[in-house]
């Protein structure tokens, strides 16, 4: 049976799931609105998972136009039209024209090169890895990937590595798995941990900033990287002779000076950067601070990409807006845009669902309090992240939890949504995790296996690290 009859027969069942709810008797509790919203649910996650995460968001945004409450129009303002998609949109669109240039090879060769990292092999190693932590933590996550692993072709030829080598595999499958952990340590040009904060902001009214994301996101993000390398050293523990004689200056033959066009792309994109976090931290000290914070987080990398497509130089200009709009993974748009209208209605009063969770599933996560509770959710999600979509991911345990954890006296809500969203960040230990472990394994330099053992592994410090720093640290900020 062809690929276009499965799809076909799977939306037929998501559409029968749909109708089993839409008339089957409601539970006590729950309006004929709300029963057909956990069809609605049900449904779309089941295509999610099954399908992918394009045509079937579509038809998360169609099968939601059915509930009486919701509009269209208020749909499409909730999802595509949410500001979360627009920033998200601008900001690829920046990071785009960064990569254009060879501004991020140059720092991560310069990393690579330093007097501390030719000490010797696990020097070498905690820079590398410092530099995917600190380049991923506000581009593209694939990015970052595709740019180190042409890195690694050149460094592994030099040292005369073959495929199978456990040394070459410990930089591919810790290029992965940092590039994942960047991925949780900002909400800058990162999909997941926006949607978490987006679910926090639906449910509550209340903002999360970005430097409270980060005051517990780059703790969080370097404790987990020290964890990999004590695992990587005492445990898959690689012969490292071959890279005690790796001279990285050879990398620098591949560059050349900074050009007028990389130099005002990289001082634009880090005026974007700069956008989002200082008036955040000078609010109160300085008015205008506050008055920059109050445009939000659309207007940096807008007015970046705005002066990116202005500003030329030798007759062009820094930045293309039709190829940038071509560089936004679109599916992924269009995924997030459908998960935060399906949280606009859980969290609908007139719909009730998020209240009839709260009634009904408070009491049973009494049952685990405090951190047990923190705990016991960062396994789950790590479990659904790293075997499924984690787009998917963030959006069920944002659902579910959010409202749970808005009831409880013992649960920091703010702070849950900051440790899930980096939590569904961490996906790395499967191919369908992320397309970054499909890019990492396809390489030939490291296994699916390998990848799964190694994945799982570390996962288990990462857990007790976002439960025990980040979310600590965020309910103090917060």
């Amino acid at each position: 049976m062809g690929k276009q009859y499965q799809e076909a027969l799977k939306l037929l069942a998501a559409i029968g799931i749909i109708v089993v709810f839409a008339f089957i008797t409601q539970f006590e509790g729950l309006s004929r609105s709300a029963m057909l919203l956990i069809g609605i649910f049900t449904g779309s996650v089941f295509l999610w998972i099954s399908v992918g995460i394009s045509w079937p968001s579509l038809f998360c945004l169609l099968a939601l136009a059915l509930l009486p409450e919701l509009s269209m129009n208020s749909l499409v303002s909730s999802s595509i039209g949410n500001p979360a998609i627009s920033f998200l949109i601008f900001t690829f669109c920046c990071s785009y024209a960064l990569n254009q240039t060879l501004f991020t090879r140059r720092c991560a060769i310069w990393f690579l090169s330093t007097r501390f990292a030719k000490k010797g092999p696990w020097p070498f190693l905690c820079l590398y890895f410092f530099s995917v932590l600190l380049l991923g933590s506000c581009m593209s996550t694939t990015v970052i990937v595709v740019l180190y692993l042409t890195i690694n072709e050149e460094i592994f030829s030099v040292l005369g590595l073959k495929k199978g080598d456990r040394f070459a595999a410990l930089m591919t499958m810790g290029l992965i798995i940092t590039a994942s952990i960047s991925g949780a340590m900002t909400p800058i040009a990162h999909v997941f941990p926006l949607m978490a904060l987006n679910s926090y902001q639906g449910l509550t009214g209340q903002t999360i900033s970005y430097s409270a994301y980060m005051a517990a996101g780059i703790p969080a993000a370097v404790c987990s990287v020290g964890a990999m390398l004590l695992i990587f050293r005492f445990i898959l523990r690689p012969d490292t002779t071959a890279i005690r004689k790796i001279d990285t200056d050879f990398l620098k033959q591949s560059l050349h000076s900074s050009d007028r066009r990389e130099r005002l792309t990289a001082a634009i994109f880090f005026g974007v950067v700069a956008l989002w976090v200082l008036p955040e931290l000078l609010k109160p000290i300085s008015p205008a601070a506050a008055w920059l914070s109050s445009f939000g987080t659309v207007m940096p990398p807008l007015l970046g990409t705005m002066l990116m497509c202005i500003i030329h130089t030798e007759g062009k200009p820094l930045l293309s807006l039709a190829d940038g709009a071509k560089s936004v993974p679109w599916p992924s748009m269009f995924m997030a845009a459908s998960a935060l209208a399906l949280g606009s209605a859980m969290t609908n009063p007139d719909i009730g669902l998020s209240e009839f969770i709260k009634v009904h599933l408070g009491p049973m996560a009494e049952v685990f309090r405090g951190m047990s509770f923190v705990l016991l959710l960062m396994a789950v999600t790590a479990v659904m992240t790293n075997v499924g979509s984690n787009m998917v991911t963030v959006t069920i345990v944002c659902t579910v939890a959010l409202p749970i954890a808005t009831s409880l006296e013992s649960i920091h809500a703010g702070a849950l949504a900051v440790a899930l969203g980096m939590m569904s960040t961490y996906a790395y230990a499967t191919p369908p995790a992320m397309t970054t472990v499909v890019l990492g394994t396809g390489s030939g330099w490291t296994t699916n296996a390998q990848m799964a053992r190694y994945g799982f592994l570390i996962l288990i410090p990462c857990i007790l690290i976002i439960a025990l720093v980040a979310y600590p640290i965020a309910a103090q900020i917060l």
